[in-house]
């Protein structure tokens, strides 16, 4: 799998290693270039034989797509995906146009999973959970966000990063979507998620994410709406996961009309937030009363610069 070359610039807090990045590409300033940590060789024992060591074998990638009557804007979205996804799982939330027609039309190897509950949350927990790849990856199907990006999040999933969140917000990254209330709305419920846990990311309620699909179990999601994205974060900060951003473009969306509710759906997102912070304290207060370690307390990677 082929990966662009990235520029980043990395700074530690207290709940992990963040990393702003931006393609190559992108105009504009330059970033102070760094490598990821790497650790020390363990030495060879005598007795360990030599030769060349066998090459690692390559990660797969899935991406998942929540889908509901989007049928017009499918041809674009997947006409985007790039060589380096293995895998296509389209999430159907009983679509009553053309979706699952024209999704066969431009992707043949397309897999559909049929969406039994309802909202954007339960159609992504499904997508995943039938997702086979080593990596997935979250896109929309409304054409607000480019598969094209995909290899800048792939290139720090193979680094020794967990989890890869995009960003509209920092150097590279841009909307032409949002309104001035929304960027409100995500601003101050992203100040409350980086007090909480002593974090520094730089957006929160936006759905272009990728993972190792080994900690899929660790994020525990159980959001069924537009919550989702908030929680995926919130779990991977709590969870101790190396994080990092990258650039992204949000598109306007390309044809149709959102089903997202800015003031429903913020609130959503903040309940969301503060009863897993409650569930945090508690689970701390509870084991600090029986002097047991509590897990949720992460180390910091190390990071040479």
């Amino acid at each position: 799998m082929d990966l662009p070359n990235t520029a980043q610039t990395t700074q530690n807090g207290a709940s992990g290693t963040y990393v702003t990045a931006a393609p190559t590409t992108t105009a504009g300033a330059s970033p102070r270039s760094t490598e990821p940590a790497t650790h020390a060789a363990t030495p060879l024992h005598a007795t360990t034989p030599l030769g060349p060591a066998p090459a690692p074998r390559a990660l797969t990638v899935s991406l998942v797509i929540p889908a509901k009557n989007e049928a017009r804007n499918l041809a674009w979205v997947l006409g985007e995906i790039p060589d380096c996804v293995d895998e296509v799982v389209m999430v159907d939330g009983r679509s009553e146009d053309a979706t699952l027609l024209m999704a066969s039309i431009h992707r043949p190897d397309i897999r559909f999973v049929a969406q039994s509950g309802t909202g954007k949350g339960d159609a992504l927990r499904a997508g995943f959970a039938s997702a086979t790849g080593d990596i997935v990856v979250m896109i929309d199907a409304d054409g607000s966000m480019s598969a094209r990006e995909i290899p800048h999040f792939l290139h720090f999933l193979t680094h020794g990063y967990d989890f890869v969140k995009g960003s509209r917000f920092i150097a590279g990254g841009g909307s032409l979507d949002i309104t001035a209330f929304r960027r409100t709305g995500n601003w101050a419920l992203l100040q409350l998620v980086n007090k909480l846990y002593d974090a520094n990311l730089t957006d929160l309620c936006y759905g272009f994410c990728a993972f190792h699909r080994q900690f899929l179990d660790l994020l525990d999601l159980t959001a069924d709406g537009f919550d989702i994205e908030a929680q995926m974060t919130v779990h991977a900060l709590k969870a101790g996961l190396r994080i990092a951003e990258v650039p992204s473009l949000e598109l306007p969306r390309r044809s149709g009309r959102s089903n997202l509710h800015a003031v429903r759906d913020g609130n959503l997102v903040l309940r969301s937030v503060l009863r897993d912070r409650q569930r945090r304290h508690r689970a701390r207060h509870a084991l600090d009363l029986l002097h047991l370690p509590y897990s949720g307390r992460r180390q910091l990677a190390p990071h040479h610069g």
